[in-house]
């Protein structure tokens, strides 16, 4: 088969079933990536953790994917379905060397995917090595092993993922909250079904059975539409809260029990809050894209701000980098430092924000509501010519503000702030632009727009 280079992104592989992804492109990663560890792990036997998440095209992909990394000699620890996190969670808790998740994410139904990892759950990433993946894929050739790999189911990992994150909690302070999850069909409902059995909690989940067809709708709660479901279920139940899961479980929003999406700046937050209680003057990494409560609430509570670029997996290694305890990012990924790795914790992030609103007493919408001080444009996108061209008159407008010029630019006033980003694969800028005031906020968003246009 012809490969389509293309596939291969900046923070995973993510392609159209079976056009650009398929059974022979799966058995070539996994031989691509058992060589990779090969290189890379000086040890007899190799194991590599292998898991999937519901969608149709996701068994076929494994049982391939299984087969390339066993006939390169490797050893297969395969823990079926799962969670993006709860496959973290068994790469690094388990100390294995490395794995992959098939799952395209919040993908549409068409669409599959691999997520790769090194041991401690370290994400392979665009620049740590999936374009040589891609390279070694495209050219298929792999050397003839005498000694084959086995595969060993690992059964029990979701039970384990779940009793590690009740550690992280004072189970005698949560309140018998009404909570109502959209799991979106997806990955993320066993892990959070198993979870709220552990709790003082009644929970009412939407979405539940596991579906590779998204019956309800897309799972991408960054996509205001997808909530509509779960916001009017908040409603209509009385619920204290609600969550909402993407399609492999990694990434979640939070609803208020007026039915609100809450800021994931501002869930940052109180989570960086939470985590700098036991770890004072530690660093929390956020992403470039405005959210000043974040950097707020981290100064207030004795941390070190750092900012990152956008990505999951540069977050991460942003964070390994300066030896951050939390990370969060503007899509809704919260992060943990382990001690066996450093990744996406959902559940813990969970409990923390219900042990959180059980022992402040309030409401969640009266908890965030002196949070809410900044007015955001929202993530607006812009088709361009020449994306250089567009930085370089924003330079010309704003120079001598000019905050930092990587993931595109941002500048810093006294009164509004913005970052302006070029897409990866498109001729397209994305603009974010925070303010004091919501007058402001219109006011500098349209000056912007302009420039760009």
């Amino acid at each position: 088969m012809k490969i389509d280079a293309s596939v291969f992104k900046a923070y995973d592989i993510r392609g159209e079933y079976p056009t650009q992804i398929n059974e022979e492109f799966s058995y070539r990663l996994g031989q691509a990536f058992a060589e990779m560890m090969k290189r890379e792990v000086k040890k007899d036997k190799i194991e590599l953790v292998v898991s999937q998440d519901m969608r149709l095209s996701s068994p076929a992909l494994a049982e391939k994917l299984k087969q390339g990394m066993i006939d390169q000699g490797v050893n297969v620890i395969d823990i079926g379905l799962a969670s993006t996190p709860t496959f973290y969670f068994a790469v690094s808790k388990y100390y294995y060397d490395g794995g992959i998740q098939i799952s395209a994410s919040h993908n549409p139904a068409r669409d599959n995917g691999f997520k790769v990892v090194r041991a401690e759950a370290v994400p392979v990433s665009g620049e740590t090595g999936i374009m040589d993946l891609r390279d070694e894929v495209v050219k298929k050739e792999f050397s003839t092993v005498e000694e084959k790999g086995t595969i060993t189911a690992k059964d029990g990992v979701i039970d384990e993922h779940v009793e590690y994150a009740l550690t992280h909690l004072y189970s005698e302070k949560i309140k018998p909250f009404k909570v109502v999850i959209d799991s979106a069909n997806s990955m993320g409902g066993p892990m959070f079904e198993k979870l709220f059995a552990k709790l003082p909690c009644e929970l009412i989940h939407i979405n539940a059975n596991l579906d590779g067809t998204f019956p309800a709708h897309e799972a991408d709660p960054l996509k205001e539409e997808n909530n509509k479901q779960l916001q009017d279920r908040v409603i209509k139940e009385k619920a204290d809260l609600g969550i909402a899961l993407d399609g492999d479980g990694d990434r979640l929003f939070l609803i208020d029990n007026e039915g609100k999406i809450v800021d994931p700046a501002i869930v940052r937050g109180i989570l960086a809050k939470v985590f700098l209680a036991k770890n004072s003057g530690a660093k929390v990494c956020y992403d470039i894209r405005p959210g000043k409560i974040t950097e707020d609430m981290i100064r207030e509570y004795g941390g070190e701000p750092i900012v990152t670029r956008v990505g999951h997996s540069l977050i991460k290694e942003k964070a390994r980098e300066v030896d951050a305890v939390f990370a969060g990012e503007s899509s809704g990924h919260f992060f943990l430092k382990l001690p066996f790795g450093f990744f996406e914790v959902p559940m813990i992030v969970t409990l923390k924000i219900l042990e959180e609103l059980s022992v402040s007493g309030k409401t969640f919408t009266d908890y965030i509501k002196p949070l809410q001080k900044y007015f955001h444009s929202g993530e607006l996108n812009f088709e361009v010519d020449d994306k250089q061209v567009v930085f370089d008159r924003l330079k010309e407008k704003y120079s001598d503000n000019l905050q930092y010029d990587f993931d595109g630019m941002s500048f810093e006033f006294d009164d509004f702030w913005f970052n302006v980003r070029p897409s990866n694969t498109e001729n397209k800028v994305r603009l974010n632009l925070e303010a004091k005031t919501e007058e402001i906020m219109i006011k500098k968003k349209n000056e912007v727009s302009l420039i760009i246009k």
